[in-house]
Protein backbone atom coordinates (compact mmCIF):
# COMPACT_ATOMS: atom_id res chain seq x y z
CA UNK A 1 0.00 0.00 0.00
CA UNK A 2 1.40 3.38 -0.98
CA UNK A 3 1.80 6.16 1.53
CA UNK A 4 -0.84 8.17 -0.34
CA UNK A 5 -3.35 5.32 -0.08
CA UNK A 6 -2.49 4.74 3.60
CA UNK A 7 -3.03 8.43 4.42
CA UNK A 8 -6.28 8.53 2.44
CA UNK A 9 -7.51 5.38 4.19
CA UNK A 10 -6.80 6.83 7.66
CA UNK A 11 -8.72 10.03 6.88
CA UNK A 12 -11.53 8.03 5.27
CA UNK A 13 -11.97 5.89 8.38
CA UNK A 14 -12.48 9.05 10.45
CA UNK A 15 -15.10 10.33 7.98
CA UNK A 16 -16.96 7.00 8.11
CA UNK A 17 -16.95 7.04 11.92
CA UNK A 18 -18.46 10.54 11.85
CA UNK A 19 -21.03 9.49 9.26
CA UNK A 20 -21.99 6.28 11.11
CA UNK A 21 -21.53 6.91 14.84
CA UNK A 22 -20.89 3.73 16.78
CA UNK A 23 -19.72 1.76 13.76
CA UNK A 24 -16.78 -0.61 14.00
CA UNK A 25 -14.21 -0.51 11.19
CA UNK A 26 -11.94 -3.53 10.83
CA UNK A 27 -8.84 -3.44 8.62
CA UNK A 28 -8.63 -6.69 6.68
CA UNK A 29 -5.40 -8.63 6.07
CA UNK A 30 -4.84 -9.07 2.33
CA UNK A 31 -1.92 -11.38 3.12
CA UNK A 32 -4.36 -13.90 4.54
CA UNK A 33 -6.85 -13.82 1.64
CA UNK A 34 -5.51 -12.40 -1.64
CA UNK A 35 -7.71 -9.57 -2.86
CA UNK A 36 -9.89 -9.31 0.23
CA UNK A 37 -11.22 -5.77 0.54
CA UNK A 38 -9.49 -3.29 2.85
CA UNK A 39 -12.22 -2.34 5.30
CA UNK A 40 -15.09 -4.19 6.95
CA UNK A 41 -17.64 -1.76 8.42
CA UNK A 42 -20.08 -3.08 11.03
CA UNK A 43 -23.03 -0.90 11.98
CA UNK A 44 -26.08 -2.02 13.93
CA UNK A 45 -27.19 -5.26 12.26
CA UNK A 46 -25.57 -4.47 8.89
CA UNK A 47 -22.12 -4.70 7.32
CA UNK A 48 -20.25 -3.41 4.29
CA UNK A 49 -16.81 -3.72 2.75
CA UNK A 50 -14.73 -1.10 0.96
CA UNK A 51 -11.62 -1.36 -1.16
CA UNK A 52 -9.68 1.89 -0.75
CA UNK A 53 -7.71 3.28 -3.68
CA UNK A 54 -5.61 6.45 -3.79
CA UNK A 55 -7.18 7.44 -7.13
CA UNK A 56 -9.68 6.31 -9.74
CA UNK A 57 -6.90 5.01 -11.97
CA UNK A 58 -5.06 3.02 -9.26
CA UNK A 59 -4.61 -0.60 -10.36
CA UNK A 60 -6.82 -3.36 -9.00
CA UNK A 61 -5.06 -6.34 -7.50
CA UNK A 62 -6.04 -9.93 -8.36
CA UNK A 63 -9.44 -10.92 -6.94
CA UNK A 64 -10.50 -7.42 -5.80
CA UNK A 65 -13.12 -7.06 -8.54
CA UNK A 66 -14.41 -10.53 -7.68
CA UNK A 67 -14.77 -9.67 -3.99
CA UNK A 68 -16.43 -6.30 -4.63
CA UNK A 69 -19.03 -8.04 -6.79
CA UNK A 70 -19.48 -10.96 -4.37
CA UNK A 71 -19.89 -8.79 -1.25
CA UNK A 72 -22.09 -6.26 -3.05
CA UNK A 73 -24.47 -9.15 -3.74
CA UNK A 74 -24.47 -10.11 -0.06
CA UNK A 75 -24.68 -6.65 1.51
CA UNK A 76 -22.71 -3.60 0.30
CA UNK A 77 -19.25 -3.32 -1.25
CA UNK A 78 -17.47 -0.78 -3.44
CA UNK A 79 -14.17 0.62 -4.56
CA UNK A 80 -13.71 4.05 -2.97
CA UNK A 81 -11.25 6.78 -3.94
CA UNK A 82 -11.28 10.59 -3.69
CA UNK A 83 -13.06 11.04 -7.03
CA UNK A 84 -16.12 8.93 -6.01
CA UNK A 85 -15.94 9.27 -2.24
CA UNK A 86 -19.09 11.31 -1.66
CA UNK A 87 -21.19 9.07 -3.90
CA UNK A 88 -19.94 5.90 -2.18
CA UNK A 89 -20.33 7.34 1.33
CA UNK A 90 -23.91 8.39 0.55
CA UNK A 91 -24.70 4.87 -0.67
CA UNK A 92 -22.90 3.33 2.32
CA UNK A 93 -24.89 5.47 4.74
CA UNK A 94 -28.20 4.49 3.08
CA UNK A 95 -27.25 0.81 3.12
CA UNK A 96 -26.16 0.71 6.76
CA UNK A 97 -28.67 3.03 8.38
CA UNK A 98 -31.79 1.28 7.09
CA UNK A 99 -31.96 -1.34 9.79
CA UNK A 100 -34.00 -4.44 9.20
CA UNK A 101 -36.97 -4.98 11.47
CA UNK A 102 -36.34 -8.15 13.36
CA UNK A 103 -39.24 -10.56 13.48
CA UNK A 104 -39.54 -12.89 16.43
CA UNK A 105 -40.98 -16.29 15.71
CA UNK A 106 -42.68 -18.03 18.52
CA UNK A 107 -43.31 -21.75 18.29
Amino acid sequence: MSRLERDYQAALKKRIQTLLPGCLIVKQDANQTQGILDLLILHNDRWAMLEVKASADAPHRPNQDYYVEKFAGMSFAAFIYPENEQEVLNALQRALQNRCERVSRLS
